[in-house]
């Protein structure tokens, strides 16, 4: 597939977490460890797909203009210093669904048209 097919992504999560919408420095804060608590003050349980995702490639390229390599690279230095933890991995969407449901917090960025009525989007790339 050309690279230039853009992937129409939004951030989303469960039905129970109860925070209407996210900002992009939001998301960018959360999805880079700076602060790890959503306006309501739960604590945000951000997910990321597998190495290989192109919607990972997608997403943090369109978040902050960062290559996976440079992501890791990123994370490995704050993981060395103790600081934070990089998002959890899941394997698929079933389990992003999974983990969607499971508990309030837990966000994830999927392809819209993965998107299940349950989900709520709290924020949406500009196409």
């Amino acid at each position: 597939a050309p690279c230039h097919a853009r992937a129409d992504l939004v951030v989303v999560t469960g039905p129970k977490t109860g925070v209407p919408t996210l900002s992009k420095e939001e998301v960018v804060n959360i999805y880079l460890g700076r602060y790890r608590r959503l306006s309501n003050g739960l604590p945000a349980e951000p997910l990321d797909m597998g190495e290989a995702s192109e919607t990972k490639k997608e997403f943090y390229w369109r978040l902050v203009e960062k290559t996976p390599a440079e992501i890791n690279a990123y994370w490995a230095r704050l993981v060395f210093s103790g600081q934070t933890r990089p998002p959890a991995t899941v394997k698929s969407n079933d389990e992003v669904a999974a983990r969607l449901m499971s508990r309030p917090g837990v966000l994830a960025y999927i392809e819209r048209d993965k998107l299940d009525k349950r989900f709520v989007i709290l924020y949406e790339f500009e196409r």
